[in-house]
């Protein structure tokens, strides 16, 4: 289990709050659907993830290559390609259960809507 150190955790609750904030404006404005709303969603929070991962590996691999310098260059580099490969997880995540026909069919076939 990692255990992700203070700077790290605050990154991430602070990346994920942001991009939720511009995600939660954006459907109060009507310029996303709930469907949409819910995949973005799922897509900051994995990205968050990813980053706290990535800045944590980074760090540590950076560190154990060449301590100092590498340790700057291993968080950064991990930090960007975490991001970037947890948002692209989460937005397939997202999109494959809030965009899909059965899921949204759900709460219909329990008989929550008519």
């Amino acid at each position: 289990m990692l255990n992700f150190s203070r700077g790290t955790l605050w990154a991430g609750i602070i990346t994920a709050g942001l991009a939720q904030l511009r995600t939660t404006s954006a459907h109060s404005a009507g310029q996303i659907n709930s469907a949409e709303y819910g995949a973005h969603t799922t897509k900051n929070v994995t990205g968050a993830l990813g980053l706290m991962a990535g800045l944590e590996y980074g760090a540590m691999l950076g560190s154990a290559v060449m301590p100092g310098v590498g340790t700057v260059l291993g968080t950064i580099v991990g930090g960007v390609l975490g991001d970037r490969v947890g948002n692209s997880i989460g937005m397939e995540v997202g999109n494959l259960i809030f965009n899909n026909q059965a899921v949204k069919q759900l709460p219909e076939r329990a008989g929550l809507i008519n």
